[in-house]
């Protein structure tokens, strides 16, 4: 099957620099593009005069990982889709399994594989781990990551196994699924939007895996830091917008909680003296508020369906009962 290795980059030359040759020494199976969203620095330059065998696709404007993505695509012959983020080191044989669950299980449309640190190689990565879940109120864990706690590996997600969602940093998908989707909803920017998307997918019908034999190690935060107001502001926004979208039940039950959680956290930022990032949780619900018309539209659009994991509350299970791992 024909695979594309694509890498969205945004002023991201020295990550090029470091990164870019492992993709290309164990992508043998695929051609690989980078995906640029109109940088400023000397990237295209760079990857023209260093990297001439990789396809380079010039974005007009900086639209987020979402747009970014959705612009690039449509650009691209091929039946399956790797997206990969820039600060990403691969390792040999790293598509192997995955084109091979791709060929002989055609239910499968959207595959992740395990993300180690690429810090500190023997434990998971924060952004994806070995494998996303949503709890009840659409809060966002992992295989081998819960909340701030991560795993270390000892080969107890070295399996194969059903999915909620699939990380963005390192996130495989049928072409044909994509545009059955209509891509990212690009009002997320960065963020979520690969759970909304997946989301979405779980709701037609559409399967996720994660394959533990396929490694990858993830850098984390190299564009948009955790300490950054604006990464709080949009995964509070795009978490509310992908609940009030996909989420089956009763949705203001689900809302009213998760507002009361999120106050919460703010006044923890707020005793914490973090105050931009209390501002970035009251800017995500102006937001959300603007635009809940559109979302509730999106809703009735939607075929909705129960979750087998949505009756537990990770908060519960993580603050309550100590629980730590998955």
């Amino acid at each position: 099957m024909k695979l594309a290795v694509v890498i969205l980059n945004w002023n991201g030359q020295q990550l090029l620099e470091q990164f870019l040759p492992s993709v290309l020494q164990h992508s043998q199976d695929a051609t690989v593009y980078v995906a640029d969203n109109a940088s400023t620095d000397n990237s295209v330059t760079f990857l023209q005069e260093n990297f001439p065998q990789v396809h380079i696709i010039q974005n007009t404007i900086n639209g987020g990982y979402a747009k970014g993505y959705n612009d690039a695509l449509k650009h691209i012959d091929a039946e399956l889709f790797c997206l990969l983020n820039s600060d990403i080191e691969v390792t040999a044989n790293w598509l192997t399994p995955v084109i091979a669950e791709f060929d002989t299980n055609k239910h499968t449309a959207i595959i992740q594989p395990k993300i180690l640190d690429y810090k500190n190689k023997s434990y998971f990565e924060y952004a994806g781990a070995a494998g996303g879940f949503v709890d009840k109120y659409g809060y966002a864990y992992c295989r081998g990551r819960v909340f701030n706690t991560v795993e270390k590996d000892h080969g107890q997600y070295d399996d194969s196994t059903s999915i909620f969602w699939a990380s963005g940093a390192c996130f495989f998908i049928r072409k044909s699924v994509f545009n059955h989707l209509n891509g990212f909803d690009e009002s997320y920017f960065a963020h979520f939007e690969e759970i909304d998307l997946c989301w979405r997918a779980y709701n037609l019908g559409y399967q996720a895996i994660y394959i533990g034999t396929s490694t990858v190690y993830h850098v984390g935060g190299a564009t948009l830091h955790a300490s950054n107001p604006q990464k709080t502001y949009l995964n509070f926004r795009n978490n509310l917008f992908t609940i009030t979208k996909n989420a089956h039940g009763f949705l203001f039950g689900i809302i009213t909680i998760r507002l009361v959680l999120d106050g919460v956290a703010a006044m923890r930022f707020l005793i914490n003296f973090k105050f931009s990032h209390l501002w970035a949780i009251l800017r995500a619900h102006f937001s959300y508020y603007s635009l809940l018309p559109k979302l509730l539209k999106q809703r009735r659009q939607s075929q909705l369906v129960p979750n087998y994991y949505e009756r537990t509350s990770i908060l519960w299970s993580y603050f309550l009962k100590k629980r730590r791992h998955f």
